[in-house]
């Protein structure tokens, strides 16, 4: 397989673009499905405690015969954790399912305004980065306002934001506030959730390249620069969407997708209202 990119996060460390994410992954697949990924040379998995699979992942971690080292696993902290002390107790619980290898990265999953506690929370990833026992540390479906407060607050940068981007919602304005910052921008849902596999623009640069719609969606992320976490369960796919690494998007491409993107895209919760 052509060598993965990998982006140079704002603390220097090293990320693979490309990752696998875990989301409704059931936790009794998940050690298999991640190992098939390992298998297929994906590097990054992305789990969530909210997923209750990051034992699974752990376990595939684990039986994958690839060194924890060569890894990049990022996980998440649930709302219902939130605040100070609860988020480095919750970082705890997380890093012993996981295994106790520290963490690769570790987002806060929303910031959850009504609670009011995404600072403190905050606070507590900053320090489990100085303490060595999460090598980076980001957020996870922060509006502009939420990123400058906790810069402003804290004076530390979040290394990724992870928000719902694909070609019918391309979040351009929150993406130029974290190119502002030197934020890496992380795509959830990158294929829209499976809406966007029938389109027939995408079909139309598919067949131009002869790959799936699901390829040529990952690589407008890579082409895009954004870090992109497509799920799968299913090993045919798994393999198919890593396969993406022998050809690129041209002008005329980028320009056709650049037509999809929609103010009503969204498909997920806003983070400026949603408290769960």
């Amino acid at each position: 397989m052509t060598e993965q990119p990998h982006v140079t996060l704002n603390d220097g460390r090293r990320m693979p673009q490309l990752g696998l994410g875990v989301w409704r992954t059931p936790k009794d697949d998940a050690a298999e499905v991640v190992k098939t990924a390992i298998a297929a040379g994906y590097r990054h998995i992305d789990t969530a405690a909210a997923y209750a699979n990051e034992r699974g992942v752990g376990e595939g971690v684990a039986a994958s015969g690839v060194a924890r080292g060569d890894l990049f696993v990022t996980t998440k902290l649930w709302n219902a954790d939130q605040g100070y002390d609860a988020a480095l107790a919750a970082f705890d619980k997380s890093r012993g399912r996981l295994g106790e290898a520290p963490v690769d990265l570790y987002l806060i999953h929303w910031p959850a305004p009504a609670k009011g506690l995404y600072v403190d929370t905050w606070r507590a990833l900053v320090r489990l980065k100085e303490e060595g026992r999460a090598l980076s540390i980001g957020v996870s479906n922060f509006c502009a306002e939420h990123l400058e407060r906790i810069i402003g607050e804290t004076g530390v940068v979040p290394a990724v934001n992870q928000v719902e981007c694909h070609p019918r919602f391309q979040q351009r304005a929150l993406r130029d506030v974290h190119q502002q910052h030197g934020i890496h921008t992380e795509s959830w849902s990158p294929l829209g959730q499976g809406q966007l596999l029938e389109d027939a623009v995408i079909g139309g640069v598919a067949a131009k390249h002869g790959k799936t719609p699901a390829q040529v969606i990952i690589r407008w992320h890579l082409d895009s620069g954004l870090i992109v976490i497509p799920k799968s369960v299913t090993p045919s796919r798994i393999r198919q969407n890593v396969s993406v690494f022998d050809f690129s998007l041209d002008a005329a491409d980028m320009a056709a997708l650049a037509g999809l993107d929609s103010a009503d895209g969204r498909i997920g919760p806003d983070p400026m209202t949603a408290d769960f």
